[in-house]
């Protein structure tokens, strides 16, 4: 009987040769990736690939998701631009170890769970005010300039960066570069499935880089220092800045930000294929110890990225083999042909980029969305104008409080019906839920009543009658005469 439940060696050797194929395709497709973060990111190039090394060879063989792949994400660039400004590069690693020792408590507290109960519109809302800024300041980098601090001076200095691109030639040449990477990610996605193989990225990186050498083009190039000259790992000195209120609210930001990004992820990736569902804990758990490696080591904070892990599972991935193997391709990439990061140009990267923040904007979901749940969509559309005008931290505070305050409005539907006969008192019949947010709809319905008539105010039909709107009834009450309150028992022990 045991014979007849292993696995047959055929069976086997399919899987094996269908997660090395997957490795290859999730390791191309990584590779522009992890560079194009990191130098985006304002570090160094090779500690992209330390990230994405990690995310293989640490979180792949740890439990949680199966299929899912992590690495650097688009989706923590500018929050990672933003924390190597104010704090410095040697405190990159300080933040992103705190914050994956917090995600490995929050993991084994169970609170794994919970990431899922985040508003949808709030996650939208976060990603396209990612993408906003993310495309704005690569739009820069594509030109060949330096972009302004903050979203709005990005988009504010956009008309005088398109006057520089017309009037000189490196940026335009540079800028050139970048449109065809784009161009070419664009057109590569309507092929035939079986050229889509080849990553769209690694076809358009490797075209400019090809073209930029041909011709010659005065074009930046990526700077390299080598694998192990990148590598800054934290010391105990740099666990004092932790006495900063300002970097502590940066560490809860990458926490939580990275591990809603790395769930939701998780959650879309599962209704991808019909294997193992995934522990939402153990991969919270998973994510924080990635992340905690990657802050010893100085490298850029990791999440589950929703475009390897979906390159992962068409390519027909079995098991967690395709995911380590793919970090065993990018360590020998790293340690055997680093000079090859050096010859790309930056405006190619920066396309890639500003093609994965186009992917970040909800443009076909917005306009139904707002058919159908405009409360959302004005939620999805603060939140990331949110981070825009602000930073993402607060922005996200800001979407998740405009939740909140949408699901009180909604929660405290209060209907007040009257019926007055002409003769005997007023009948008048409230239900639902009485909170302070529709008080000034139930007294402005009371106070409409006729003086001197008496009133019979039913509440039998209220689930809950908050402390405001009780007492706001109870003086309303004692203004006018002849009124009878009747109300359940549940109500009077509230």
């Amino acid at each position: 009987m045991e014979l007849l439940e292993m696995p047959s060696p055929t069976l086997s050797r399919r899987a094996w040769r269908a997660d090395f194929t997957a490795s290859i395709v999730v390791f191309l497709v990584a590779l522009p990736l992890c560079v194009g973060v990191a130098v985006a990111s304002g570090v160094p190039a090779e500690l992209g690939l330390v990230t994405g090394i990690v995310g293989g060879l640490v979180v792949g063989l740890l439990p949680g998701s199966s299929l899912q792949v992590s690495g650097p994400a688009a989706g923590l660039t500018v929050l990672v631009f933003e924390a190597v400004r104010q704090f410095g590069l040697a405190a990159l690693g300080v933040i992103v170890l705190t914050a994956g020792l917090l995600q490995i408590l929050l993991g084994l507290l169970r609170f794994g769970r919970w990431f899922r109960a985040i508003s949808p519109a709030v996650v939208e809302g976060m990603l396209a005010g990612i993408g906003l800024v993310l495309i704005a300041g690569q739009l820069y980098t594509m030109a060949g300039a330096t972009a302004p601090a903050g979203g709005l001076g990005k988009l504010a200095g956009l008309p005088e960066l398109a006057g520089t691109i017309f009037s000189s030639a490196a940026a335009w040449t540079a800028f050139a570069i970048g449109a065809g990477t784009i161009l070419v990610m664009v057109l590569w996605s309507r092929l035939p499935g079986r050229v889509r193989l080849v990553p769209g990225a690694l076809v358009a990186v490797a075209l400019a880089t090809s073209a930029s050498l041909l011709f010659d083009l005065p074009v930046q190039r990526i700077e390299v220092q080598g694998l192990l000259g990148s590598i800054n790992p934290a010391t105990l000195g740099d666990l004092a800045k932790l006495g900063d209120i300002a970097l502590l609210g940066t560490v809860l930001a990458f926490a939580l930000i990275a591990s809603a990004e790395s769930l939701f992820s998780a959650a879309a990736v599962d209704r991808m294929h019909d294997g193992p569902r995934t522990d939402y804990n153990r991969e919270l758990v998973a994510q924080g110890v990635g992340n905690s490696v990657c802050g010893f080591l100085g490298a850029l904070p990791m999440t589950a990225v929703i475009v390897r892990s979906s390159a992962n599972v068409e390519a027909g991935a079995r098991t967690k083999a395709s995911r380590v193997l793919h970090g065993v391709w990018l360590l020998l990439f790293a340690a055997l042909l680093p000079a090859t990061i050096g010859i790309m140009p930056l405006a190619a990267l920066a396309g890639v980029l500003v093609h994965a923040g186009f992917k970040l904007l909800p443009l076909r979901k917005l306009v139904p969305l707002w058919k159908r749940h405009r409360g959302e969509a004005v939620i999805l559309v603060v939140t990331a104008l949110a981070i825009v005008v602000l930073n993402m931290f607060e922005g996200v505070l800001i979407g998740i409080a405009l939740a909140v305050i949408k699901v009180a409005w909604q929660a405290s539907h209060v209907q007040v019906r009257v019926k007055d006969t002409g003769s005997g008192p007023i009948k008048v019949r409230m239900s639902g839920n009485a909170t302070f947010l529709r008080l000034p709809v139930i007294l402005d319905k009371l106070e409409a009543l006729p003086n001197g008539r008496p009133v019979d105010l039913d509440l039998t039909g209220v689930h809950h009658l908050d402390h405001a709107c009780r007492i706001a009834l109870m003086a309303w009450a004692d203004r006018n005469e002849n009124v009878d309150i009747v109300q359940p028992e549940q109500l009077t022990q509230q």
